[in-house]
């Protein structure tokens, strides 16, 4: 698991016009009943499956799986040679089981602006003066709104395991294709009690992808002016690095022979010594993609955004301050424009590759409509030297290895994957065609399956649901009361039906799992539900399902053996996986993506929060 951080359907009353002929148009919109547990004999995964394909993806052999390493590169063969025996499509590039994921970095120019009328007057603000746009602020687009939605600390906190707080900053309120504004901090009552500051977690995320907000404005003050000492400072790193610069190209004419310095030894112009210019930003997505604008702003900006507001930024922002209460208000204005005008150079590529295959679906209209499984097969590698203390790098008799094989992550999800393209290979087909994606880097910053979220090989328009495993070989923390508890997380976010259907499936199982939540909260300060790949999807309006069976000790560490693998859990939730993602592929049904949240689906009392 990496460290790192909708459309709405049609809602179906009376049938109208308009649904019956989008229903005719696309046979995979079909009006019916929710999706049901499918009625047939399941394929069984087996146990010694998964002993064998881990034994091997978690051997020193493969170095530990790090991204552009001869290791990772064993990975991905193997899992290919599997899937070619069980007769799995290849959906990569040029008839392969590979697609290349190029990582690319970009020099970025901002020109991007807001333009407040208020109170009779205009004033446009551009990026630098009193906002900031991200570097990756996306495509080219205007956006115009007549109000902005102020929604206190923009935080949701649902009752858990460890916390009966129930606090939701969007309660009551509709910001579904609005732009809303938060302030920075938590209320205190999120921090009492020695809660340390609960919650928050992909904020700007949550905002877009749950409750709808079409642009996402923030607060932070801004930069104190530069001292006398800081300008000469800035001024004395100038001039270094101006003469650094001459002595590089100095050197590289000496080397290129003096005058003949137009030759092969010569530094490209501008860059001298041959370096090449720093990225602004690498990235695997789309630079160009359209995506909800996401803005800071200091209190230069919202002073005069709030000028003829019923409140006054200047109190709201000090009572933030203090962690106080701060209530919703809609902040009228005659227009805020939001101009997105961004160009990105590309300067540089890196490629490494996802391992991709499909099983055809057995209906020949519902074929070309999808489920996804996932799981990341990428890991952290090795130490190139032994721990401090060492002299000449010598590894004493019983030191820790310099391997971190990753059995658990994620060779637990990739093999889980392994065992689930072979039960649809092997086993009887559902309607639909199911893919199977083993994502590279997501230790990286979920680089493959953003990579295939921008860049599909199928259209994402035709995807019902993605199914992500990561880490499900060990109980949290090693805590064998644990038992058959896995945590799921997401599956209700956007699709109350996949929840629900989920719970079902669980239900028929010889030996039903424990189904946990607690991760799901959006509070969550481990904020998982961004932090693996399934969230590239979910990010696209894609229903997800993330299984994951917590951290322990050796989360990312050279102790994460084959030996401490519990295999009969491993297996239990790869078969519940399997079983449920077969049932959605094998439904007429297409799941509503009613994107009512947390909480909304079968086995609660009801939506917390809301």
């Amino acid at each position: 698991m990496s460290l790192s951080m909708h459309k709405s359907p049609l809602r179906i009353g009376l049938v109208s016009a308009v649904a019956f002929a989008v229903a005719l148009s696309q046979p995979w919109y079909l009006l019916a009943q929710a999706p049901a547990p499918a009625k047939v004999r399941y394929a069984t995964i087996a146990e010694s499956d998964m002993r064998e394909f881990l034994t091997y993806l978690a051997s020193d052999n493969l170095q530990g799986r790090q991204m552009y390493t001869e290791g990772y590169g064993l990975a991905a063969a193997y899992v290919a040679d599997h899937l070619r025996q069980w007769g799995v499509k290849p959906m990569g590039d040029d008839g392969s089981y590979f697609q290349n994921v190029k990582n690319r970095g970009y020099r970025v120019t901002r020109n991007s602006s807001v333009t407040v009328e208020t109170g009779g007057t205009s004033r446009t603000f551009k990026h630098g003066d009193h906002v900031t746009f991200p570097l990756n602020s996306g495509g080219k687009q205007a956006l115009s709104f007549d109000t902005l939605e102020f929604v206190g600390y923009g935080m949701v906190s649902l009752p858990n395991a460890t916390s009966t707080i129930n606090y939701n900053d969007f309660a009551g309120r509709n910001v579904r294709g609005k732009a809303i504004m938060w302030m920075n901090g938590t209320p205190a009552v999120l921090t009492q009690g020695g809660r340390g500051g609960r919650g928050g977690g992909n904020r700007a995320g949550y905002a877009i992808q749950t409750e709808g907000a079409a642009a996402v404005f923030g607060y932070a003050p801004a930069p104190a002016a530069p001292s006398a000492a800081d300008l000469a400072l800035t001024q004395a790193q100038e001039a270094l690095t101006q003469a650094q610069a001459a002595v590089a190209a100095a050197q590289t004419q000496v080397r290129g022979g003096g005058a003949r310095g137009g030759g092969r030894g010569a530094a490209p112009a501008g860059r001298a010594g041959g370096a090449a210019p720093a990225a602004d930003i690498t990235t695997v997505q789309k630079v160009d993609g359209i995506v909800p604008p996401v803005i800071t702003g200091d209190d230069e900006f919202y002073n005069f955004l709030f000028s003829a507001a019923p409140v006054k930024f200047a109190d709201i922002k000090a009572r933030a301050e203090k962690g106080e209460a701060l209530a919703p208000v809609t902040i009228p204005a005659a227009k805020i424009t939001i101009n997105i005008d961004n160009s990105y150079e590309v300067i540089s590529t890196q490629m490494t590759k996802n391992v991709v295959g499909m099983v055809e679906g057995s209906d020949p209209k519902l074929k070309d409509t999808y489920v996804f499984f996932g799981s990341h097969l990428d890991h952290t590698g090795y130490r190139t030297a032994a721990p401090a203390g060492r002299a000449g790098g010598a590894t004493p008799v019983g030191a820790p290895d310099l391997i971190y094989n990753g059995a658990d992550d994620d060779g637990s999800g990739s093999v889980a994957l392994m065992g689930i393209a072979k039960a649809f290979a092997t086993g009887v087909k559902p309607k639909r065609s199911v893919i199977f994606v083993w994502h590279a880097g997501e230790e990286s910053g979920l680089l493959g399956s953003r990579y295939m979220a921008d860049f599909p090989v199928v259209p994402l328009e035709k995807v019902q649901a993605q199914f992500n495993i990561d880490m499900i070989g060990r109980n949290r923390n090693d805590d064998a009361k644990m038992g058959s508890t896995v945590f799921v997380i997401g599956a209700d976010r956007i699709s109350t039906d996949l929840h629900n259907l989920l719970v079902d499936s669980n239900g028929l199982m010889a030996k039903p799992l424990t189904l946990d939540y607690e991760y799901n909260d959006p509070s969550d300060p481990n904020s998982f539900y961004t932090r693996s790949d399934h969230y590239s999807y979910a990010a696209k309006g894609i229903p997800i399902a993330f299984f994951f069976t917590g951290t322990h000790p050796d989360y990312h560490g050279a102790g994460d053996h084959v030996d401490k693998i519990l295999f009969p859990k491993l297996t239990s939730v790869a078969q519940l996986v399997y079983q449920t993602g077969f049932s959605v592929a094998n439904s007429e049904v297409t799941l509503t993506r009613d994107n009512k949240g947390p909480r909304a689906g079968r086995g609660f009392s009801g939506r917390i929060g809301k």
